[in-house]
């Protein structure tokens, strides 16, 4: 199983929704960067679950930095960060053992690890791994916003209402990044909330479940990081990006949205501003070639609905080799997107510093 990523900063996650605690080490940051733990139980709190738009399941992410890190700064070694896992109600599962909850991954999980795995809540495939991903991506979001470099997401679409479009002008994009960073609920305008918000609840009642679109701007990021061929900065960020559960498409700028344009409507055209080359249009998301242009880095992704979902489905008993069917009990978010975003930034921040790590050297993030 490989759970380790990045080059230069790697990052390695542990753990199973009802096991003892999920975890993440983070190998390579410099030594002397400042571990704020307030900002990291501020990133876990925008990952938590709250009010009747997201899952009963209610942990307190009591995180413990247990290596890598000494009075206050890291050391250069291995950050090693466990969150326990305290709000477990393993029953919920066990009838349901042998059949694969549409969506999930039970029955690919049963091939790969002949029935070794655990199935507990999705086990190593549950969302819940996530709060070790946000908790290290919160030490190197906090390190990049020291170097000038902001991250913020939004929830652009979601059960066909959109959310208002990020500022073309930079200095604006950066004061929606913050303001972004300081809602639960993160979209650019609150009336749009509201409205989702009450999207999400409908489908809560049908016993269903519903997804949408997050669009992450990333601000400050130097021209020409990224490693063509293999690693582009498009291909890494997609990379980690689709580890993260229920992300099933991610486009860079105009992406499909623009593919019926002609070059040039498309094209970005280039001009000096203040000694420095930006474009007057950013349809291709700050990356030119696989390799970062000084333009705001943009993308969406497409987030699924939750799998889990209270209406009979049919499935199969995958032990048995029969068809049956399936109604799933316990816990479940009828949305993940706007907590998905918290995890979306984290990913994010842990693919950009391993490439610019590998741009100018770790000791550049001190």
């Amino acid at each position: 199983m490989k759970n380790t990523f990045g080059t230069s900063v790697a990052v390695t996650i542990f753990g199973e929704s009802h096991g003892a605690a999920v975890g993440a080490v983070v190998d390579g940051l410099a030594p002397g960067i400042k571990i704020d733990e307030d900002f990291i139980r501020t990133r876990l709190e925008l990952r938590k679950p709250y009010g009747s738009i997201s899952t009963p399941r209610r942990e307190k992410d009591d995180f413990q930095i247990v290596s890598g890190v000494f009075e206050g700064k890291t050391t250069g070694t291995p950050v090693c960060i466990l969150i326990p896992n305290t709000s477990q109600n393993s029953k919920d599962y066990e009838a349901d053992r042998p059949l694969a909850r549409p969506g999930h991954a039970d029955y690919t999980a049963y091939v790969k690890y002949h029935g070794h795995e655990d199935y507990r809540g999705g086990g190593h495939f549950s969302g819940r791994v996530t709060a070790a991903l946000v908790a290290a991506g919160a030490i190197c979001l906090s390190a990049l916003s020291a170097k000038g470099i902001e991250i913020g997401t939004h929830i652009s679409r979601l059960g066909g209402i959109s959310d208002s479009e990020f500022s073309t002008d930079e200095a604006e994009l950066v004061s929606e990044i913050k303001a972004l960073n300081g809602k639960r609920f993160a979209v650019l305008d609150e009336q749009k909330a509201e409205t989702m918000q009450e999207v999400i609840k409908e489908a809560a009642a049908d016993g269903d479940s519903i997804g949408g679109v997050l669009e992450t701007a990333v601000t400050g990021l130097p021209a020409g990081v990224g490693e063509p061929w293999f690693d582009t900065l498009e291909g890494v960020l997609s990379h980690a990006l689709f580890s993260i559960p229920g992300i099933k498409g991610v486009q860079f700028g105009g992406g499909f949205d623009l593919v019926d344009a002609r070059g040039s409507e498309y094209n970005d055209a280039f001009r000096m501003e203040s000694g420095r080359v930006v474009s007057k249009t950013n349809n291709n998301g700050g990356i030119n070639g696989g390799i970062s242009n000084g333009m705001p880095i943009l993308f969406r992704c497409a987030v699924k609905p939750t799998p889990s979902i209270h209406i009979a489905q049919e499935t199969v008993d995958f032990v048995k080799k029969e068809d049956a069917k399936i109604e799933t009990g316990g816990r479940h978010d009828p949305a993940i997107i706007h907590r998905a975003r918290a995890v979306v930034d984290s990913v994010a921040a842990l693919a950009l510093i391993d490439q610019l790590a590998l741009r100018y050297g770790t000791d550049w993030l001190a």
